[in-house]
């Protein structure tokens, strides 16, 4: 019988998202979801935007990231619509839509903003990311789009 032990890592090494602490560290994390973004999208289409994602301490290697060695950091996915169907079935309420995520972290008063062009076909099973990066603390988070929307807001710990 062999009994393995998990390898060791150290706070300066690479973090993954939900990874094992096996080699590079597991990053301290919080989950989120946020409540849909309603909006109306090109044309006359009524479209639902979802935010949620995951806050890291990183840094985040340089490898499946396409913010690596990022820190007190937030991974955002975002996708259009849903499918009562599941991911298989075609979406409804999804649109073309420029999402604009702003940020505020309510402890050190930092405040920043980003613009990210969302297609109707980033679905639940084709999510896009987008990084904020607001540094450590409470951070205020808000979805709304550049067309007529309902904003959503939820607050969320970044270690």
């Amino acid at each position: 019988m062999a009994v393995a032990a998990p390898g060791t890592a150290n706070a300066a090494d690479p973090c993954q998202l939900g990874w094992s602490n096996v080699g590079p560290r597991s990053c301290a994390m919080t989950q989120f979801n946020s409540a849909p973004t309603w909006t109306l999208g090109n044309g006359v289409c009524v479209g639902m935007l979802t935010a949620g994602g995951t806050a890291y301490d990183g840094p985040l290697p340089s490898t499946h990231y396409s913010a690596p060695g990022s820190t007190h950091s937030i991974e955002l996915r975002l996708l259009q619509g849903f499918s009562p169907l599941g991911d298989w079935a075609p979406s409804l309420l999804a649109c073309d839509v420029t999402a604009i995520i702003d940020w505020h972290n309510l402890d050190t008063g930092q405040r920043g903003s980003v613009t990210r062009f969302i297609p109707a076909w980033r679905t639940g099973s084709h999510p896009d990311f987008v990084y904020v990066h607001p540094g450590p603390g409470r951070v205020a988070l808000t979805v709304r789009t550049d067309r007529p929307s309902i904003p959503a807001t939820t607050e969320v710990f970044v270690p």
